[in-house]
């Protein structure tokens, strides 16, 4: 019976051990598992504030590259109206340096070449060309009588006969630049011998085209007389269809209100007005003088 009742007693303390033990350890189990729980929280929180923290600064930073973004495109925004306004005035610059580079070369320009005279606009006895050079006698169908022709002329001039001879015409210069006194001489000696009819063909001291200095009377080997029969000849036709190129037009075409036909007369008005008035079969005198006026300023280019 002792010993029956020292192996029931046996076994339930061991039973009670290992209830104990089972509940040492759960509760150890628990313990642990809280402890965990809590420390997860608190990495949780740490993280969660961690994350705000960020959300916040990212927050910053996008208000700082919005306000970045507006000050640059505002930025920009000035830069562009300031290069307009850049542009405007080098533009408005530019134009006014234009205009007074216009006007000075208008300022230095004779406004008397371009005038009409023969019976219309009068030159007084005081007006000569600002400078004459002295022809080539080469170009001369007298050798030895000089003649002068307006400076800024002659090159146009010397281009014409150049081109004249390349191609087969014999071009002679009679007569160039005369002052008012040599007009009245020449005006008189015609007067002599022609009488009133000398008006037809001679114009008066003040009247002629030949005191500017920029006009010209040819003659050519292919006639026997001065200008007689000129406008049958190769020359004329040669002038007719050239002329233009070099700056030179004809006055006094058949049936002019001024002058008998003088086919051997050429005056220079520059290149962009005589091509005009060969390109659409007009003459000098057809245009109204303000038409004319507007060609002074590239009378030489």
């Amino acid at each position: 019976m002792r010993l029956g009742f020292k192996k029931e007693h046996l076994v339930l303390m061991g039973a009670v051990v290992v209830i104990a033990m089972g509940l040492i350890y759960l509760g150890y189990s628990g313990w642990e598992l809280s402890e965990r729980n809590k420390l997860l929280k608190e990495r949780v929180s740490g993280l969660e504030l961690a994350l705000n923290i960020k959300d916040k600064n990212l927050a910053v930073l996008r208000g700082d590259k919005a306000q970045l973004s507006g000050a640059l495109q505002e930025e920009k925004t000035k830069t562009t109206i300031l290069g307009n306004q850049v542009q405007g005035l080098s533009g408005a610059v530019g134009e006014l340096t234009g205009t007074v580079g216009v006007l000075q070369k208008l300022q230095r320009t004779d406004k008397e070449l371009l005038q009409k005279y023969s019976k219309v606009y009068f030159l007084s006895e005081h007006y000569a060309p600002e400078q004459v050079v002295e022809v080539p006698t080469k170009y001369l169908m007298k050798k030895d009588r000089p003649e002068e022709l307006f400076a800024n002329v002659f090159p146009y001039f010397e281009k014409m006969l150049v081109a004249a001879e390349k191609d087969g015409i014999g071009l002679e210069l009679v007569s160039g630049y005369r002052s008012f006194g040599e007009q009245a001489i020449v005006k008189q000696g015609y007067k002599v011998v022609f009488g009133s009819g000398a008006n037809q063909f001679s114009a008066d001291q003040g009247y002629s085209e030949h005191q500017l200095g920029t006009t010209v009377d040819f003659t050519t080997p292919e006639i026997k007389a001065i200008f007689d029969g000129f406008e049958e000849t190769k020359a004329y036709k040669w002038l007719q269809d050239n002329a233009h190129k070099y700056g030179f037009v004809l006055s006094y075409p058949p049936n002019n209100a001024y002058y008998q036909f003088e086919p051997w007369h050429w005056r220079f008005v520059g290149v962009a007005l005589a091509t005009k008035l060969h390109d659409e079969g007009k003459f000098f005198y057809d245009l109204p003088q303000r038409d004319i006026d507007e060609f002074l300023i590239n009378i030489f280019d």
